[in-house]
């Protein structure tokens, strides 16, 4: 029984040995594995990009009348109706006439008498010429038959003068439209009253093809713009007098417009100084007074970098930042110096360069300096499918 005993407590160690042995070469079965997050990355290229600015602006008429009187009367007609197109010329208003009339007539029966005295004053001077050679008549008859002549001359020229300011004055009884255009409603109606000084205009023309859209632009922006081109930040485009308008619903004016001049002065309440657009304007859908936005082309940067806002955070500072991987499939964070928002996507100045991978996705999940798998990221990306998950990375 002893060497019975002695023989199962030898397995029993032995056995026991080899089981401690074992486990102590074996990893326990609920260890986890290296997990390797996988982010979503966009790959970072230079290309031309248009810079533009959207400022708000008026229409302006290309040219606009007043319709005033210059002589005073009464209104017998109007000539025109209300909105309608009318050419330069054209008859708007009949002022009664009677009275400039008359006097047209009285200046032409001054002149009248005036022109019948001159051949007897001028006969009498060509005798006392005569006579003078003689000594018939004295010096000083002569001298006065003289004035008398070159008085009545004097007479005749002033006669001739009253005679074409009432020819005028008759003319402008018919107020004729100064310029072509529409023409906008009458505020005077038949018996009016109107004089030739009168403040307040009879009607409007308005011409409406082309217009002009007037557009203020900040100091600042000038002296910023200016400073980049002559840096080379960005030069002038082949299209940068072209101006695209927006109207108040949105919708984009089919028509370019052509940017004629910028203002020669800033206005000191304001800060700011007038653009001045002109837009062809043959539907009239642009009328004088109406909102617009003007969208003006400043310039274009050769080697722009456009990244999507999504892969643009903050710091705690207010700082834009952005997380890249870097050659060695690790986190990197950049600070970026940003120039503007186009779209959906920011422009930047420094901070990023070409080939730079930028991440996208996947940005919870990371911090600077870890690894990760990258892969490319798309629109389903975008929509929460794929590089949402971590995965495991598998031995190599």
């Amino acid at each position: 029984m002893k060497y019975a005993f002695a023989t199962i407590t030898a397995v029993s160690v032995t056995a026991l040995a080899l089981l401690v042995t074992g486990c102590e070469n074996q990893e326990p079965a609920g260890a986890p594995q290296q997990r390797i997050a996988e982010v979503a990355v966009v790959e970072v290229a230079a290309q031309p990009v248009t810079l533009t600015t959207e400022l708000p602006g008026r229409v302006a008429a290309f040219l606009e009348a007043d319709v005033r009187p210059q002589v005073s009367g009464i209104i017998q007609s109007r000539l025109f109706e209300e909105g309608a197109d009318v050419n330069a010329g054209d008859v708007l208003y009949q002022i009664d006439a009677a009275r400039y009339e008359a006097a047209f007539a009285r200046a032409k029966a001054s002149l009248a008498m005036a022109e019948a005295e001159l051949p007897a004053i001028r006969s009498r001077v060509e005798r006392y010429r005569s006579a003078l050679t003689d000594n018939a008549v004295s010096k000083q008859d002569y001298d006065d038959a003289s004035a008398s002549l070159q008085q009545a001359e004097a007479t005749i020229a002033l006669r001739r003068a009253e005679v074409e300011s009432a020819q005028i004055d008759l003319s402008y009884t018919q107020i004729t439209a100064p310029i072509s255009g529409r023409i906008g409603t009458s505020r005077v109606t038949v018996g009016s009253l109107v004089t030739a000084d009168q403040p307040a205009p009879l009607s409007t023309i308005n011409q409406f093809d082309p217009v002009f859209v007037d557009v203020p632009q900040s100091s600042t922006q000038l002296l910023r713009l200016r400073r980049e081109l002559e840096t080379g930040v960005m030069n002038v485009g082949s299209q940068s007098h072209e101006v695209h308008i927006v109207l108040e619903d949105g919708t984009e004016y089919p028509q370019p417009g052509t940017l004629q001049f910028r203002d020669v002065q800033v206005d000191p309440s304001t800060g700011t100084f007038k653009l001045r657009v002109t837009v062809p304007n043959a539907d009239h859908v642009l009328l004088p007074g109406m909102f617009v936005r003007a969208v003006i082309q400043e310039g274009v940067v050769d080697d722009g970098i456009l990244v999507p806002q999504q892969g643009v955070s903050r710091n705690p500072k207010g700082e834009p930042i952005a997380f890249v991987v870097n050659a060695e499939d690790k986190v990197e964070q950049r600070t970026l110096n940003l120039n503007r928002a186009i779209g959906n996507q920011w422009l930047v100045e420094s901070g990023l360069g070409v080939g730079d991978r930028l991440i996208m996705e996947g940005l919870q999940r990371i911090r600077p300096g870890n690894p990760v798998h990258a892969v490319a990221f798309n629109d389903k990306t975008a929509e929460g499918e794929g590089a949402s998950e971590d995965t495991v990375a598998r031995s190599k």
